[in-house]
């Protein structure tokens, strides 16, 4: 039985710099971004687990005996258990999702039996309860809102089974698992991750499980000891692009000019390591001296990118648009139009950063202020939650 309402929290992530070039084994940073996915946890009716997605308009419902017939079928996989198709086949009968069917609202459905299941094969059964999931991320942005949902989900799962505690004492806000329970939390997410995208890197759902900023070489992901939080501004183009035919792009342009290519890519390594130690060196000497440096990263960085062939014309406009304001800024993600970052110094006015918005917005473009270096998976009383969060979650 479990007893309290609760919520937990994971922040989305971006790349600060490494894109295209992490492909062949380069440096790249990715940093939680304060953008955030909230699950609400309450307890349900007596038999019954339930889940809503409003943002994907999911509302389903199951009897806990017939998810415990269900999850025969699927335990004993081990390890490859999300990789395995007759688990996931009859994961999708069972729901009613056609074989193949890709569409965010099946693959959130997808993700939650099976990590559900899973979770409750190794750790005991979930009890009945009530799980509501909101977004300020936007979906398909490249901007981990998947990651988000699967260390949500993961914590929740694994914190009502008794696999890791519930660290929020009375009285208390907020509250944070161990290392231990952290490390847990980030491989069951993994695996939510691999029954939505099948062969993720695990940046993503790292980046949610412990925030700050994570350097990820040839599959190795090292958390940055201590990082600053960084204000932006983050604009999403709208232009939609593939990742897969921009990432073969800039491996036909390697193969093309290897002796003109691997500069550009040994460079943007360069700026990769470069940044980590500016980072690195900003909580114990916040100076605003690191702030021009961090600018021209973003200056480079963009042009080399504009190289490889992963520009668009709506990521030049983002930046003409900013530079007018005397900010910088570069795409994040795949390019090709998808999203961009503004460094935002400490002393860019409120009125300045408000006149940028605007003109971004008028180029048809959406804008967060956000920040970037945000912690990982939280959880939280309810009432601690801001008015907009609640009345989100208050969607049921």
């Amino acid at each position: 039985m479990w007893a309290r309402e609760l919520a937990v929290s994971a922040p989305g992530k971006v790349i600060l710099h490494g894109e295209h070039a992490v492909v062949l084994g380069k440096v790249a940073l990715a940093v939680a971004l304060d953008l955030r996915t909230f699950l609400r946890l309450r307890p349900g009716a007596e038999g019954r687990l339930s889940v809503s997605l409003p943002g994907v308009g999911v509302r389903r419902s199951w009897d806990t005996p017939e998810l415990r017939a269900l999850r025969g079928r699927i335990a004993g996989k081990g390890r490859e258990g999300s990789r395995c198709p007759g688990a996931l086949d009859a994961l999708r009968e069972f729901a009613g999702i056609a074989a193949g069917a890709s569409a965010p609202e099946s693959l959130a459905t997808l993700a939650f039996l099976y990590m559900c299941l899973a979770i409750s094969a190794k750790y005991g059964d979930v009890p009945s309860v009530d799980i509501l999931v909101w977004s300020e991320l936007p979906t398909g942005a490249g901007l981990g809102s998947s990651a988000a949902y699967a260390v949500c989900l993961a914590a929740a799962l694994l914190m009502v089974c008794g696999a890791i505690s519930c660290p929020l004492q009375e009285g208390e806000s907020t509250a944070r698992w161990t290392e231990e329970e952290l490390t847990l939390i980030n491989s069951w997410a993994f695996r939510g991750e691999q029954v939505i995208h099948g062969n993720p890197s695990g940046v993503d759902n790292a980046v949610g499980t412990w925030g700050g900023a994570l350097r990820y070489q040839a599959g190795k992901i090292t958390p940055l000891k201590r990082v600053p939080t960084l204000r932006i501004l983050l604009t999403n183009t709208k232009v939609p692009r593939s990742t897969k035919v921009l990432v073969a792009g800039v491996k036909e342009k390697i193969l093309k000019f290897p002796a003109i290519m691997n500069p550009v890519l040994d460079s943007i390594d360069a700026i990769s390591q470069e940044c980590q130690s500016v980072l690195e060196a900003m909580p114990a000497n916040p100076s605003p001296e690191h702030y021009p440096v961090l600018e021209e990263f973003f200056d480079i960085n963009q042009h080399h990118l504009n190289v490889l062939g992963v520009g668009h014309p709506s990521l030049d406009r983002l930046c003409q648009v900013t530079a007018s304001h005397s900010l910088h800024s570069k795409l994040t993600g795949a390019g090709g139009g998808g999203c961009g970052i503004t460094l935002l110094p400490p002393d860019t006015s409120p009125p300045a950063v408000e006149a940028a918005k605007q003109d971004l917005c008028a180029c048809g473009f959406e804008c967060w202020e956000t920040k970037i270096g945000a912690p990982g998976v939280t959880l939280h009383s309810c009432c601690s939650l801001s008015a907009r969060v609640l009345h989100a979650l208050a969607q049921s």
